[in-house]
């Protein structure tokens, strides 16, 4: 697939989606940039800010199968892997899927789910594969997890552990709207909603041409060295207890040729890096209780670090 082939199919998504999200563009181009990258994203953001209706968009945009979880505490694994009934016809045990079989995942107030059910997305997540009595089902091509979490209530929440974070390759939020754009949103939804109009624009082999083609998009020895300075640097930073994994060096990588591709580029930047830098790094960090009084903010922290390391030229 040529250059200007896949950027035009990337401009026909955004556009897509942005005709339903207003003023979000930026944060459109890294949700795109992700699914093509085959990360997943957590969008930590106040109720009413737009998040569902955008992993709705996206996937009427890309003709996907699109399955909504509304994780509650009396959420089991089954409910989302799916489970075995008997069926006393044939004497034998029938599996019946979850809603995780599909190709765009809502996982709506994760953190509202136990650990235990939480974790019921790690292997699907990690690996597009889960295991379930002994067998093993692999998951369709594209699977995608938005997964979403109030980054203020904390009432019957269960914070999300280190290694359910790092399964998320961004954390984004959509945040609030200027007055005009929302008063844009007030006229487009006053007689429907424009989700109501969306119309497949590409369809799911477009998406996988996308994902091979992003792993084509060149990144020279020095930037792929200066993803990891990056991430090593969060390990010895004095208020982070626990750094950025080797995970994150190729979530970093693999979004920035994604981000590239977006472009219309053949290669990767240094710009590309540093805009992913925060959305993929912040929120893999541990901070250290004296850290976490003084409020500091991991974000904080990645900016520092970007401007500390020389960027290669």
């Amino acid at each position: 697939m040529k250059v200007n082939e896949v950027e035009s199919i990337c401009r026909r998504i955004t556009d897509n989606i942005e005709s339903v999200i207003r003023g979000k563009s930026l944060i459109i181009r890294k949700v795109v940039a992700a699914l093509i990258s085959r990360g997943h994203v957590l969008l930590e953001d106040y109720p009413g800010t737009g998040k569902t209706t955008l992993a709705k968009a996206l996937a009427l945009s890309i003709n996907a199968r699109y399955r909504r979880i509304q994780f509650t505490p009396d959420l089991l694994p089954s409910d989302i892997l799916g489970v075995s009934i008997f069926d006393p016809h044939k004497h034998s045990f029938r599996f019946h899927e979850g809603p995780v079989f599909t190709n765009i995942l809502l996982a709506d107030e994760i953190n509202r789910a136990s650990p235990r059910t939480q974790s019921a997305l790690l292997e699907a997540m990690a690996e597009s594969q889960v295991s379930i009595d002994g067998k093993l089902y692999k998951l369709e091509h594209p699977f995608f997890v938005i997964a979403t979490q109030n980054p203020v209530e904390f009432r019957g929440t269960y914070p999300l552990p280190e290694a359910q974070m790092d399964r998320f390759a961004l954390r984004l939020s959509l945040g609030y709207v200027s007055a005009e754009e929302e008063i844009a949103i007030l006229n487009d939804q006053n007689e429907q909603h424009p989700i109501d109009s969306v119309k497949p624009c590409v369809n799911l082999e477009d998406i996988i041409h996308l994902q091979k083609s992003a792993t084509r998009i060149r990144i020279s020895d020095e930037l792929k060295r200066y993803i990891v300075s990056i991430t090593a640097a969060t390990r010895t930073w004095k208020e982070v207890e626990l750094g950025a994994s080797p995970r994150a060096s190729l979530a970093l990588m693999k979004t920035s040729q994604a981000l590239a591709m977006l472009d219309g580029s053949e290669f990767v930047t240094p710009d590309h890096i540093i805009e992913t830098a925060v959305p993929v790094l912040a929120h893999r960090l541990a901070l250290a209780p004296e850290a976490k009084y003084s409020g500091r903010k991991a974000a904080w922290i990645i900016e520092e670090i970007l401007k500390q390391i020389p960027i290669p030229t």
